[in-house]
C-alpha cells in the first residue's frame, strides 16, 4: 500500500572548498540524484557502457577495406642457388648426343653416306669428355643472404558467410546489455539509498522516544533522592531508580552508536568523505494511504529480468557465428610494390586478385559449437522464465508482508498508547504515595519496550513497503511516499 512520511530538516550536501557541508532541506529524493552523481559502482557501470558503444561502432565499419602497410627483413641460412649438379648428366649426355648427330648430318652432306658408328662413339664420347671437363662442380647462388621488401596491401571483405552482421549483431546484444546493466545498478543503488535513509529515519525516532524515557526516568530518581531526603521511601528504592536510569541512558548511547555506523553507511552510498557534515534528523510516522496497483507484466521493467533476457539476444547472436564458421570467405585483395632489395626476383609493381578461404572439415568442431550455442540460448529462455516466476512471488510476499505490518502496527499502536496512559497513572499513584518509583521504573520499561516493538514494525512496513517498489521495477517511488 502507498504510505506518507513526512521529511523535513534533512540535509543539503554542497562542495566548498573541496569539502561537502551539509544544509537544511535535503530529502530522500535528492540523496538519490547525489547517489547516481557520484557513486563509483554507477560510474563503473557507464564506462562498461562507453566500451561496449565503441566497440559497435567499430563493428559497424568492419565492412571498409583494410590497408595495410607491409614491410619485411629476410636472412636465409644461405643463399638461393641453382642446383646444376642435379641435372649434370642429363645435360652431358643431351649435349654430347646433339653434337653427334650434327657430326653425322655434316659427313653426310659431304660424303652422301651415313658416319661409321665406331666414329658417331668417338665423337660421342669426345664431346662429353669435353663438357665434363668445363660443366661447373658447385651450384651457383642466386640471391645475397638478405634482402628487403615494402608494399601497400589492400584487403576487401566480399562474402563473409553473415560474419560481419553476426559480429554486429553480437556487438548491439553487448551494448543493450550494458544499458540494461547500467540501470540495474542504478535500481540496486537507489533501493540501498532508501533503505540506509529508512533506518536513520527509524534511529532518529527511537532515540526521540528514549530521550523521553530518560528524562522520565530522570525525574523519578530525583523524586526518589528527595522522598530519601524526607525518609519518606528507604534508599534501596532510590538505588533502583539509580540503576534504572543508567541502563536506560546506556541503551541510548548505543542507540546513537548505530545511528553513526547507519550514517557512515549512508556517506559511503553517496560517496562522501566520513569527515563531511551529514545531518538527517526527521523521524518515522506512520499513515496509510491508497492501495498499489501492480500493472500487469511488472516484471518486464525489473532491471534484474532485464538483464537476465538481454542474454537470450546474445546467446541468439552466438548461434549465427557458430553457423557462420561452415561459410566460406572471399575477399578481394590488391598490393603495391614499394620497396625491395636484394631480392632474387623482380615483383610486379602491383597485383589485383580474389582470395577464397573455406573450411571444408573441421572435425565436426563447428556443429558441436552451433549446438552448444543453441543449449544457450534455452538456457538464457529459461533463466529469464525461472526470474519471472520469483519477482511474481516476491511482489506477492512482499504485498502480503505489507498488509501483515499494517495490521500488527494498529494493535501496537494501541499497545503503545495503554502503556503511556498507565505510566502517567502510576507517576500520579507516586505523587499520592500510591505506587513506589519502582512501580515507575517497570512501567517505563515495559513503555519503551513496546514503542521499540511499535517502531521496528513501523520500520519494516516501509522496508517491506520499499522492497515492493523494488520488485515491480521502480525502487524510486518509495522517496514520493515518504516525502
Amino acid at each position: 500500500m502507498k504510505l506518507s512520511l513526512l521529511t523535513r530538516h534533512l540535509f543539503f550536501l554542497s562542495l566548498c572548498s573541496s569539502q561537502l557541508v551539509a544544509q537544511p532541506g535535503t530529502r530522500l529524493d535528492e540523496c538519490l540524484r547525489l547517489a547516481r552523481e557520484r557513486n563509483i559502482s554507477i560510474e563503473q557501470a557507464r564506462r562498461s557502457l562507453t566500451a561496449r558503444q565503441y566497440q559497435l561502432r567499430a563493428e559497424e565499419v568492419s565492412y571498409l577495406p583494410k590497408l595495410d602497410l607491409l614491410a619485411g627483413y629476410n636472412y636465409l641460412g644461405k643463399p638461393l642457388e641453382i642446383n646444376l649438379q642435379t641435372v649434370r648428366n642429363g645435360i652431358v649426355n643431351g649435349s654430347s648426343a646433339q653434337s653427334t648427330a650434327a657430326a653425322g648430318e655434316v659427313f653426310k652432306e659431304i660424303t652422301g653416306n651415313d658416319m661409321p658408328q665406331n666414329v658417331r662413339d668417338r665423337i660421342q664420347q669426345i664431346s662429353k669428355d669435353a663438357i665434363n671437363g668445363i660443366y661447373p662442380n658447385y651450384n651457383p647462388p642466386l640471391s645475397k643472404q638478405q634482402y628487403f621488401t615494402a608494399a601497400l596491401g589492400l584487403r576487401q571483405p566480399i562474402y563473409l558467410g553473415g560474419k560481419l552482421n553476426t559480429a554486429r549483431d553480437i556487438a548491439k546484444a553487448t551494448y543493450e546489455s550494458g544499458v540494461v546493466n547500467v540501470e540495474l545498478v542504478q535500481k540496486e543503488l537507489d533501493f540501498l539509498v532508501a533503505a540506509t535513509y529508512i533506518r536513520i529515519l527509524y534511529l532518529n525516532t527511537i532515540l526521540r522516544s528514549q530521550a523521553a524515557i530518560v528524562e522520565a526516568m530522570s525525574k523519578n530518581e530525583q523524586y526518589a533522592a528527595a522522598m530519601v531526603k524526607q525518609e519518606l521511601i528507604p534508599p534501596y528504592l532510590r538505588n533502583w531508580a539509580t540503576v534504572a536510569l543508567a541502563q536506560a541512558i546506556t541503551r541510548q548511547h548505543n542507540q546513537e552508536l548505530e545511528k553513526t555506523n547507519a550514517l557512515i553507511e549512508m556517506r559511503r552510498l553517496l560517496q562522501l568523505p566520513q569527515d563531511s557534515a551529514l545531518e538527517i534528523n526527521d523521524t518515522l510516522r506512520y499513515a496509510v494511504k491508497s492501495a498499489v496497483t501492480v500493472t500487469d507484466n511488472f516484471w518486464l521493467q525489473n532491471a534484474t529480468y532485464k538483464s537476465i533476457n538481454s542474454k537470450t539476444a546474445l546467446a541468439e547472436s552466438a548461434v549465427k557465428a557458430s553457423k557462420s564458421l561452415s561459410m566460406p570467405n572471399i575477399f578481394g585483395i590488391a598490393s603495391l610494390n614499394l620497396y625491395q632489395n636484394d631480392l632474387p626476383v623482380t615483383i610486379p609493381p602491383w597485383l589485383v586478385g580474389v582470395e577464397a578461404q573455406w573450411t571444408i572439415f573441421s572435425g565436426l568442431s563447428n556443429y558441436r559449437k552451433r549446438k552448444a550455442t543453441e543449449q544457450l540460448v534455452e538456457e538464457a529462455r529459461l533463466a529469464a522464465e525461472n526470474t519471472k516466476y520469483l519477482l511474481q512471488a516476491g511482489a506477492a510476499m512482499a504485498h502480503n508482508k505489507v498488509t501483515a505490518l499494517e495490521k500488527d502496527i494498529e494493535v501496537l499502536n494501541m499497545a503503545r498508547v495503554q502503556a503511556q496512559t498507565s505510566t502517567s497513572l502510576i507517576q500520579q499513584r507516586v505523587k499520592e504515595e500510591l505506587s513506589s518509583v519502582k512501580d515507575v521504573n517497570e512501567s517505563l520499561l515495559v513503555e519503551e519496550e513496546i514503542g521499540k516493538t511499535y517502531y521496528t514494525a513501523v520500520l519494516g512496513y516501509y522496508l517491506a513497503l520499499a522492497e515492493y517498489y523494488n520488485i515491480i521495477g521502480t525502487p524510486e517511488k518509495i522517496a514520493s511516499v515518504i516525502q
